[in-house]
């Protein structure tokens, strides 16, 4: 592992000890929820028998989601603390989950044409160069395999509720593709006050330019099937300046994109 696999785990495991939002596992699915929560445009169909790979989705919240589906599901997460709570999931509905700790830039692990969907939830932007995890994601799936990619809107990368400066959001960091950036969390991240004194390392993430994310899907033969710029959240452009659903009215922070993986589609 090289310095950012160290940094992202050790970052996570912290999140975990933490409580933090994203690695609560999710223990009150049923499939009317379940399916809501990883489809909610609809575009998965009929997810019995199917393999399905979370790619650095670890925290016992899609993965859930899916098993309770009918799919056979494989969780790879450099966490070994965030597998746990997909361990955990399993465990209270019953099902089976694998777990493999890795880095989503080696999928080295599967072999090739192994999964019929690719769900990658926020998480490309803790590494610079979007190629090699494109390549390993279309080498994973099979022929008109559905991918799911999560990822910053790059043009608000680094853009938190406390860049309100009375009059707008104030952009401060330049639109370079791989700049590394770094912020505090949010305050709904984790809570502080039933966390004091420790200090869990703060992100650290790198900037994806929306033409490096879709000439990346598109050279590596996915064909895009839905861009979501809402993903579930709550944007209310009356609310207080400086609190979540007001920054999303201004600055919707997070893209998601279905593509099909259709290696022959751009064939001459």
């Amino acid at each position: 592992m090289d310095d950012i696999s160290n940094y992202n785990r050790e970052r996570w495991n912290a999140l975990v000890r933490a409580n933090a939002l994203f690695t609560r596992p999710a223990l009150n699915f049923d499939a009317t929820t379940a399916r809501q929560r990883i489809d909610a445009e609809g575009l998965l169909g009929e997810l019995a028998g199917k393999r399905v790979l979370c790619l650095a989705g670890g925290g016992g919240q899609q993965s859930a989601a899916f098993a309770l589906l009918g799919a056979h599901v494989t969780v790879y997460d450099l966490s070994g603390a965030q597998l746990e709570r997909d361990r955990e999931a399993a465990v209270h509905y019953g099902v089976s989950i694998e777990t493999v700790q890795g880095d989503m830039r080696d999928l080295s692990h599967f072999a090739d044409d192994t999964f019929d969907v690719v769900w990658h939830p926020y998480s490309i932007n803790f590494v610079p160069e979007i190629g090699v995890v494109l390549s390993g994601v279309a080498r994973v799936l099979r022929d008109r395999g559905l991918y799911h990619l999560h990822f910053a809107n790059p043009f608000f990368s680094g853009l938190t509720t406390q860049d309100w400066d009375g009059h707008g959001y104030s952009l401060k960091h330049p639109y370079v593709d791989g700049a590394e950036i770094t912020y505090e969390d949010q305050d709904w991240v984790y809570s502080r006050s039933e966390n004091p004194g420790k200090a869990i390392p703060a992100p650290r993430e790198y900037r994806h330019t929306l033409s490096t994310v879709i000439n990346g899907l598109v050279a590596h033969g996915f064909v895009i099937r839905h861009l979501s710029d809402t993903l579930g959240m709550h944007p209310d452009a009356q609310a207080e300046p400086g609190t979540w659903d007001h920054f999303n009215a201004f600055a919707p922070p997070w893209l998601a994109v279905w593509a099909w993986y259709c290696p022959d589609a751009f064939a001459k």
